[in-house]
């Protein structure tokens, strides 16, 4: 008898429907957690030292963070809808971009089982 493995699939595997959304899904990942972090330092140093660099800071990194997490948002629900994602599952993941680390950790378990053929 021959024993399958699951083992991740090439990137050149996957449809590339698939696969373009899952580049655009893990760059928003990306982009979103980073500027989310920087929102939080800002915010930590706003309240905590009180420096107006900070509050200038937040305002800018706030608005584009904003910005960028409704793109975060569409790509997310496109990459949903293409690899049929579980309605909570959909939900989790883009609320992972409201809390800081959490998109980087959800962009590795996307792209795990994305690559995996396998199903959130």
């Amino acid at each position: 008898m021959t024993e399958t493995t699951n083992v991740a699939a090439p990137v050149s595997e996957i449809p590339k429907r698939i696969s373009s959304a899952l580049l655009r899904y893990r760059v928003m990942a990306y982009v979103t957690g980073v500027m989310l972090l920087l929102l939080t330092v800002a915010v930590i140093f706003k309240y905590g030292a009180d420096t107006s660099w900070a509050t200038t800071m937040t305002e800018y990194v706030g608005i584009a963070h904003g910005w960028l997490y409704m793109a975060y948002l569409l790509v997310s629900v496109d990459m949903a809808i293409k690899v049929r994602w579980r309605p909570i599952s959909a939900i989790l993941i883009l609320i992972a971009g409201t809390i800081p680390l959490m998109s980087f950790v959800a962009e590795h378990y996307v792209t795990k089982a994305v690559r995996e053929g396998r199903q959130l």
